[in-house]
This record gives structure tokens, sequence and C-alpha cells, in this order.
């Protein structure tokens, strides 16, 4: 059952910021439950490319910053990163009484009109300056940027810092994230999980002879590790999505790993039932995509880090809940291996009704009821 419509005081204005629309993922989908929120308010981003995001978002007027101007920011924009804080703050919003920001970058350091409360809902502190740096910018990654970026790395994170002091509540997506806001900020959190389209999944009768990833092709995904320890331990899999680390996949994969590329929303319930289980082999600041593959009743083989301690439950779990998967420990190729043997030794342990269940207490229902709530006891303080 959809959450009640916000209750605010007529002619409440309401502005939502948002880092960037350049796809949906994760944070996208966030933003589309503010749109439900807030049909009649305008969204600031650094850039918008038509076309890549949903029809709901699209709805709204969108406003960008200098950089949906810049050479090459349709495929380069990432390059830009030393400019976001000042596209974010040179984005002009309108008076409101309410500024609701989507963040894991810079939307969190928008200039706020006076008078408005800032509420921002963070996906992460910046991750390419705190906790990700090495991911991207790490020995054998970045290119020319692994040398740029130790020259702006400093500025970065000190303009995170104090931009954080310009929002008013923070909402975390997770424990593990309100952990780092804690530990980078000194700000304190609510935590409400992002929504999970549960209802679009449901199980199949019996699943095919695959494990399946669905993932950005990006290098902290890490979704090299799954395909080195498929291609080992001679498992069949499925890797769904695009990005620079595609060529890089093909070459580590034996014949066993097919790569689907880009798939469409209405393609993943089936990928999802018919697998064998989920790899989730990052760590995630918290991740849908687990939980997706629970809500189509199969199990999910995960590091045992960020967001993935909050929503599987292990084979040796003490809770005497049902269990949705298996953890590994170490993001290592043995380790990885060692876990797939676990999942085919326990695989009749997993109930697939208890596995839709458990994904359905992270249903888009229950964040639009806890977000309502939220937004309803600040604006009536």
């Amino acid at each position: 059952m959809m959450a009640k419509v916000l209750k605010a005081s007529p002619g409440l204005r309401t502005v939502l910021v948002h880092d960037w629309l350049t796809g949906m993922r994760g944070g996208e989908k966030v933003l589309e439950a503010f749109c439900r929120l807030y049909p009649d308010a305008p969204i600031y981003t650094l850039l918008h490319f038509s076309g890549k995001v949903s029809s709901l978002i699209e709805s709204h007027h969108v406003h960008t910053s200098f950089l949906q101007r810049m050479p090459l920011a349709a495929t380069r924009y990432r390059h830009y990163l030393p400019l976001f804080p000042r596209a974010a703050q040179n984005l002009e919003l309108p008076k409101a009484d309410l500024v609701l920001s989507s963040s894991h970058c810079v939307a969190k350091g928008v200039r706020v009109p006076p008078g408005a409360v800032h509420v921002c809902y963070v996906h992460t502190p910046m991750r390419y300056v705190w906790d990700m740096y090495d991911a991207y910018f790490g020995p054998g990654k970045g290119g020319l940027a692994r040398w740029v970026m130790p020259l702006f790395r400093g500025g970065l994170q000190r303009w995170d810092v104090r931009t954080s002091q310009g929002v008013h509540h923070f909402i975390a997506n997770s424990a593990h994230v309100a952990e780092r806001i804690k530990r980078h900020y000194g700000r304190e959190s609510t935590v409400i999980h992002p929504p999970v389209e549960a209802g679009r999944f449901s199980p199949a009768p019996a699943p095919e002879d695959y494990y399946l990833v669905v993932s950005a092709l990006v290098p902290y995904k890490r979704v090299d590790l799954a395909v080195r320890a498929c291609t080992a331990g001679g498992y069949r899999l499925k890797v769904v999505g695009s990005g620079p680390e595609e060529a890089r996949l093909k070459e580590l994969a034996g014949p066993k790993v097919e790569f689907l590329g880009w798939q469409p929303d209405e393609a993943l319930p089936e990928l999802y039932a018919k697998a064998r289980a989920f790899i989730f082999p990052g760590e995630e600041d918290f991740g849908i995509t687990p939980l997706e593959s629970m809500a189509s009743g199969r199990p999910v083989v995960a590091l045992a880090r960020g967001g993935a301690l909050e929503t599987v439950v292990a084979t040796d779990d003490r809770s005497g809940r049902a269990p949705t998967g298996c953890f590994f420990y170490e993001q290592r190729l043995d380790a990885l291996v060692a876990a797939l043997d676990e999942m085919e030794a326990e695989m009749g342990r997993f109930d697939p009704q208890a596995l839709a269940r458990h994904a359905a207490g992270f249903d888009t229902s229950v964040f639009m009821e806890r977000i309502t709530a939220f937004l309803n006891e600040i604006m009536d303080a």
C-alpha cells in the first residue's frame, strides 16, 4: 500500500536536488520516490541527458549547471570532478520551504535559500575522495587522473566536510553509511533503507544452472572477482551490465561466462528468478540488487561488508530467521570460490517464499511510509 501524501502547509515550496541524471540506478530510484511525494517540485542537478532516466523524473522541470555545456560532458563528465563543488554551489535554487537532496557526491553542498529546511538523503559521503578513493585512483586505476587527483583530494574533502554543516537533517541509506556520516562529518543521521520494487519480482518454479551478476561494470563493484571465481570453479555465470571494465572482464572470462550487456527493466525479473543464485562481490553502501534477487526467490553470495550485512541472512545466522544467502569474508578468489561451493552444498536450505517475504520488508511502500513520516515530523516542527 502506497504511503499517504506528505502533509504540508498550503503553498509548501519544495526543491529536489540530485548529483546528476545520466542513468537509472539506486540513487535515481530514491529520487523517483521524492518525485512522487512532490510532483510539482523542480529538480536541480549538475547534468541531465534526456532519455537516460525515467519518465517520472523527466516530467519535472530539470535545471542543470554549467557542466552541461562542457566539452565531452555526455561521456566524460566524471573527469570534471574537481569542478563539481563549484557547479553545485552555482546552482541558483528558488525560494523554498524544503530542499530535499539526494547525494552521493556534491548535491548536499548546494546553497540553500534563506529560511529553507535542508534534508539530505545520503547514499554515501563523496565516495571518490573518501572510502572508495583507492578503487578509483589507487595503483593500476584512474589513468592520468591517478596522478592529478592527489592535488585535489584534500581540498575536496575539506569542502565536503564544510558544506555538511549546511544540512539540517541527514538521512542515511544504511547503518553502514550512517557510520561514515558520523566519522567524516561528525553528524548524526536517521537510517531509512532505500526503496526496492519487490512487487516486480516473484519466484519461478525451478531455477536454471547459472549464477547471476547485475552491476555497472566499474572497478569498485569487483565484478572481476565473480568472473574469475566462476571461471576457476567451473560455474556458469551471466553478467548483466555495461561500463568501462567490460573489455577487461571479457579477457578474464572462461567459456561459461556470458556477458548480456545492459538489459531493460522488464527483462530482469526472469533473469533473477531463473538464476541459481546471485553474486554480490563488492562492498556497497546498501545494495538493492541482492534484495531484488531475494524477491525473486533466489539466494545471494555476498561479501560480508557494507550494506549486505543489513540485508543478507547467512546460513550460520543464529537469530532464527530463514537464511537468504552465504557470506565470504575477504575479496579474494579462493574465498569466493569457497562461498560458491558452500552455496551449492546449502542450496536445499533456501525457501523461495521466505526469501521473497524477507525482501518485502524493504519494499518501496515501506520506504514511502518511513520517509513520509520523517519529513512530516521535520516540517511540522
